[in-house]
């Protein structure tokens, strides 16, 4: 169960005991650029985690609202917090892009209207990283993730300016297909 999700949970518990849906509007909030957890996902964990004894929780109750679990994390939290936190800041994960998977076809579509459609792509990264470069100073760590998805962005838009270039120089022809081969017929053996 030690992945960047419980470290995540396991992290926000550290500074402050939370309530699942806290924790969820924490990470939507601060931490989406990093992070893509769901609230069912968040409570399965958190689940998980207090079976393991990495965080405890505490039933409340305010007025008429439905009871819910305040979190806590525990020594053997901590434990778990710090060997994750050190495993993931050493460890290399390859990105996966699954934008590229319509690069791979590219050649289906003409020159033109693929490079009208990297162009839409292109509009929506320079508003993302112009976003980011809106985004205020933050201290410690946050900083550094806000500094990363803008150096990402970036290198993106250069990347795509290049293919966008690449695609556009191409020839008008007509789009790539393969062509149909007719099936043998299977004979069959005496």
């Amino acid at each position: 169960m030690e992945d960047e999700r419980a470290l995540l949970l396991l992290g926000i518990l550290r500074r402050q005991d939370m309530h699942g849906y806290q924790l969820h509007e924490f990470i939507d909030t601060n931490l989406a650029v990093c992070a893509d957890l769901k609230k069912a996902t968040a409570y399965f964990l958190l689940d998980k985690m207090a079976a393991q004894g990495w965080v405890a929780f505490e039933q409340t109750q305010e007025g008429n609202r439905p009871p819910r679990r305040v979190y806590r994390i525990t020594p053997a939290g901590e434990e778990a917090f710090q060997r994750m936190m050190r495993a993931n800041l050493t460890a290399y994960r390859p990105a996966r892009f699954p934008g590229d998977v319509g690069l791979a076809f590219i050649d289906a579509l003409k020159p033109a209207e693929a490079a009208h459609l990297l162009r839409q792509r292109r509009a929506a990264m320079r508003e993302a990283l112009t976003e980011l470069e809106s985004t205020p100073e933050h201290a410690g760590g946050a900083q550094l993730i806000i500094e990363h998805q803008r150096r990402h962005l970036a290198a993106e838009l250069a990347w795509l300016d290049d293919v966008i270039a690449r695609v556009e120089a191409v020839p008008h022809a007509a789009p790539q297909r393969r062509s149909a081969q007719p099936r043998r017929a299977r004979t069959a053996s005496a």
